[in-house]
């Protein structure tokens, strides 16, 4: 496996850390293919009582890698689609620590986690529509409840770039801090999820969320559809290939 993702397990808590540092964490059909088995791993894992997802300092995800994701533009190809299944499914406390850029999927995943820590430098973006795209990650259903329609259109349509004080206030994150500030502060609160009694996390977090589950798998069976419907359209087609001119 390349070091594209790195792992560490300490004290109940697996962190995963984006290290792609040079192209902002922009993610690979590849390291789509590890997160899902890293995900796996945390599942199966009884020793492991929470999940970090985090980039470094100065940078969380650009989003997908857009030369990478031209390749891949069949729902078998696109290994997105089975991350985004895999994190919706997924039953343990997840933690996530961002800065700079939280782009796309940057922005989607950390709907399902339970506990967001976001640097002051974070600016959150989803530029759907301007790539000829549709919402994923069930971010139709879950940002729209945390803003509301009209909000969520704008963030999701219109793609307006928001800041980390933003985030707090729309519910997507639950803490700010000072980039230099982040990582040690993100396992801090992933250690103090890891240190209590584990069946209660884990049944206080299901019963938080299993209203919504129904509805969510069939929200992201949909917007998987239109996702791979409209990646193979010619409009977005052109507009991914002006990327590359």
């Amino acid at each position: 496996m390349s070091n594209l993702i790195l792992t560490t397990e300490k004290q109940g808590v697996f962190t995963i850390t984006l290290n792609r540092i040079d192209k902002k964490n922009a993610l690979t059909n590849e390291m789509y293919q590890q997160l899902c088995q890293h995900f796996a791993f945390a599942e199966s894992t009884s020793s492991i009582h929470c999940l970090v997802i985090q980039g470094n300092e100065n940078c969380f995800c650009a989003g997908n890698d857009l030369h990478d994701f031209m390749q891949c533009s069949t729902d078998d190809d696109l290994a997105a689609l089975e991350f985004v299944k895999v994190l919706s499914e997924f039953t343990k406390p997840l933690v996530a620590g961002v800065a700079g850029v939280a782009v796309g999927i940057g922005t989607t995943l950390l709907l399902h986690c339970d506990m967001v820590i976001t640097a002051n430098n974070s600016k959150f973006k989803l530029p759907f529509t301007q790539l000829g795209l549709c919402p994923e990650a069930g971010s139709s259903l879950l940002l729209t409840q945390k803003v509301g329609a009209n909000k969520a259109f704008e963030l999701m349509v219109l793609g307006k770039t928001f800041n980390a004080e933003q985030a707090l206030s729309y519910g997507i994150a639950n803490q700010i801090c000072q980039p230099d500030e982040l990582i040690a502060l993100t396992e801090e609160v992933a250690q103090a999820i890891a240190n209590l009694p584990v069946e209660s996390v884990m049944t206080s977090r299901r019963l938080i969320r299993q209203g919504n589950q129904l509805a969510l798998s069939q929200v992201i069976s949909d917007e998987s559809q239109e996702f791979v419907r409209l990646v193979n359209t010619d409009e977005c087609k052109n507009i991914l290939a002006k990327f590359f001119k």
